[in-house]
């Protein structure tokens, strides 16, 4: 009966979108499940916080934050570097939540991991090219090795980094860049998607 006798952990934890928000009165004991919803629910999640994101954005005056995500793609990736894991999920689905709100013609997906060579080689490269073509493409980022994408993973069926996504403006899969034999190479396939999207009026 004494109070300081630490709960146990279960072996495993189911938790349904509905109790999202359960433990949100502090009278109530924390349970041991309330790290979040299982990821096949973090998407459902996700839309709903784009919703609540939008509304914030009519309904306020734009003002500067830590938290911009127009400020460029290189900038952006030295940002996550000294967040957690789940800041740093939470940082690059909120962009690329914000990136596909804003309705450009396309959106790309650049799925990474920070272990990666190749993919730290492509930074400048990939800035250059979202600096280039501001003005209908967006450049979103997304840590491969971080749960918070394992949806996105599977539904675009990434199997190697770095991997490029082209999206039309209401988020459809068009294309994709192919396993990355060389830095030229994933140039070149950037360069293609790029080409597949590009307004005629360039």
């Amino acid at each position: 009966m004494g109070g300081d006798t630490p709960q146990k952990q279960p072996l495993f934890c189911l938790k349904w979108p509905w109790d999202v928000h359960s433990n949100d009165n502090p009278s109530k004991p924390l349970n041991s499940c309330s790290s979040g919803p299982p990821w096949i629910f973090k998407s459902f999640q996700t839309i709903g916080s784009l919703a609540l994101t939008l509304v914030d954005s009519v309904s306020k005056p734009h003002t500067t934050t830590p938290l911009q995500f127009s400020s460029g793609i290189s900038k952006s990736r030295k940002i996550t570097k000294g967040l957690s894991g789940e800041a740093q999920g939470e940082l690059e689905q909120r962009a690329f939540a914000c990136a596909l709100a804003n309705e450009k013609d396309a959106t790309v997906i650049e799925f990474y991991s920070p272990k990666c060579s190749l993919c730290n080689s492509m930074v400048d490269f990939v800035g250059h090219v979202e600096n280039k073509n501001s003005d209908w493409l967006n450049i979103v980022m997304a840590d491969a090795e971080n749960d918070k994408w394992l949806p996105e993973l599977l539904h675009y069926d990434i199997k190697y980094v770095p991997c490029f996504v082209l999206l039309d403006k209401h988020g459809n899969a068009l294309a994709k860049t192919g396993v990355p034999n060389s830095r030229l190479h994933v140039v070149a396939g950037v360069s293609h998607l790029l080409k597949l999207r590009r307004p005629s009026r360039r």
